[in-house]
């Protein structure tokens, strides 16, 4: 393979050695090279890798063949046999589950883990790969979702009516508006030089997690929580939920407590400092933000609601999620109002939620 390059093999192993800092620096090099590490854990061979190393440094830096086999500690003939070994069936599908993982990144915008990235490439493909496989392959690539970032801590206030708190963490439901969870959040976008503030107050169905409705406003008032309400109430007419809410002054309000018993509704209020009582709604506030929000710098009030309303959309209709087995919210929600018995579907077990309720429980 040396013929029609400059030096001898001898000639050349001084040169390679100098360029690495020596033979044992031959597999940090080879580490360090990102064209061959894209491609060398798609193959379960154990010394594919290595090979793949030799492959590249001899085709682009004319190392020598057998210096680095030596180097690398795997035999020469090997190396040549490998290099005309054709792809085996499961690599080639690796490849082809490789380029979807790229793909599917890329379109929901960094936010799939490998569990969300299996359920979804086996709905969309009528495939049953494992988590395992995916988990790898994602790895190999240097692809995972997007970090969440810490909530901030909000300011307490007295309120005019509190409620207790009925839900009492049982986020399980039933069937369809049997409870509802509801709050505000705050996001950001700029003019120029100044912030600019919006909120988003939105009521999730505890049984099938979709945003039953939702109201933006650039004041975080009465008026924004009071708009959400009526919403839902057109939309659901007949509902007399259990109502859970933190005890932001929206909801405390004489006003607002006269709304939910003039309605038949059973208000339920988390307790001071224990935003967990409000899990679902908390949870849905991170999904919006991880998967939407802080991917991107908003410089327009109009940019910042398109996108808003544009995710809800996604949320309700496409974000598939695994307890529901990969169905999007609205799916399920429509299966359930259509059935007289609806479909359960029981909440795993959550060792997290588990560990700080043995900690902060009254």
């Amino acid at each position: 393979r040396g013929t029609g390059r400059a030096g001898t093999a001898e000639e050349r192993e001084p040169e390679a050695e100098k360029e690495t800092g020596g033979k044992r620096a031959v597999e940090p090099a080879v580490k360090k090279s990102e064209g061959i590490r894209r491609e060398m854990r798609l193959s379960r061979g154990r010394k594919t890798a290595k090979h793949k190393a030799i492959q590249y440094y001899d085709e682009e830096r004319s190392w020598p063949v057998e210096w680095m086999c030596k180097s690398l500690e795997v035999s020469r003939s090997g190396y040549y046999k490998w290099l005309k070994h054709e792809k085996t069936d499961e690599e080639k599908e690796n490849e082809q589950i490789a380029q979807l993982v790229g793909e599917y990144d890329e379109r929901f915008n960094h936010t799939l883990g490998y569990r969300r990235m299996t359920g979804y490439m086996n709905r969309l493909n009528q495939k049953q790969y494992g988590e395992k496989r995916i988990y790898r392959i994602m790895k190999m690539m240097g692809i995972r979702s997007v970090i969440r970032k810490k909530a901030k801590k909000y300011q307490h206030c007295e309120p005019e009516m509190v409620a207790e708190n009925i839900l009492k963490r049982d986020f399980y439901a039933g069937r369809p508006n049997e409870k509802w969870a509801t709050d505000v959040t705050e996001f950001k976008w700029y003019e120029g030089g100044k912030i600019r503030k919006l909120y988003l107050s939105a009521i999730l169905d505890l049984y099938d997690r979709s945003i039953v409705s939702y109201s933006i406003s650039s004041r975080n008032d009465n008026l924004l929580v009071f708009d959400t309400f009526e919403k839902a109430i057109r939309a659901n007419p007949d509902a007399k939920p259990i109502f859970h809410s933190d005890r932001g002054f929206q909801y405390t309000s004489k006003v607002f407590q006269t709304k939910l018993t003039n309605q038949g509704m059973t208000p339920s209020a988390s307790r001071v400092g224990h935003c967990i009582d409000n899990g679902p709604t908390e949870g849905f506030w991170g999904i919006v933000k991880a998967e939407m929000y802080y991917l991107h710098r908003f410089e327009s009030k109009a940019e910042l609601i398109t996108s808003i309303t544009d995710f809800i959309q996604y949320y309700n209709e496409g974000r598939y999620q695994a307890r529901f087995g990969f169905k999007a919210p609205n799916e399920v929600r429509r299966e359930a109002l259509a059935s007289e018995k609806p479909v359960q579907y029981p909440i795993p077990e959550n060792k997290r939620i588990q560990r700080y309720k043995e900690k902060y429980s009254a």
